[in-house]
């Protein structure tokens, strides 16, 4: 069984029990699941430049090989990191999920 995501507010939350009791009973496949379950997690805090160098620092990464790994350009980090830009969509996940699991979870 895997773990239950954290609802937002109670109406989310008895969403997400009744769905999981549907799925339970194969009225609602697993991929339908799985969204009801994204429906019900938290968003994902952004990362301001001075996050993004703190963690790229930590997990003692050079701004390039940082760029790599999240599939984008090192100019593109560069200005995250001096507050030109900020990360969105899968770069914002990536980062979060780097910066809570480590760097063998994104690799």
């Amino acid at each position: 069984m895997t773990a239950k995501p954290k609802a937002r507010s109670r109406i989310l939350e008895a969403v997400h029990e009744t769905t999981e009791d549907l799925q339970r009973l194969g009225f609602i496949d697993k991929r339908k699941q799985r969204k009801f379950d994204a429906l019900c997690l938290d968003p994902i805090p952004p990362y301001d430049g001075e996050q993004i160098r703190a963690l790229r620092e930590r997990v003692k990464l050079s701004q390039a090989v940082l760029a790599s790994v999240l599939n984008t350009s090192p100019s593109t980090v560069r200005k995250w990191e001096i507050g030109e830009k900020h990360p969105s969509g899968p770069s914002l996940k990536l980062l979060n999920l780097l910066d809570r699991k480590g760097l063998e979870a994104v690799l």
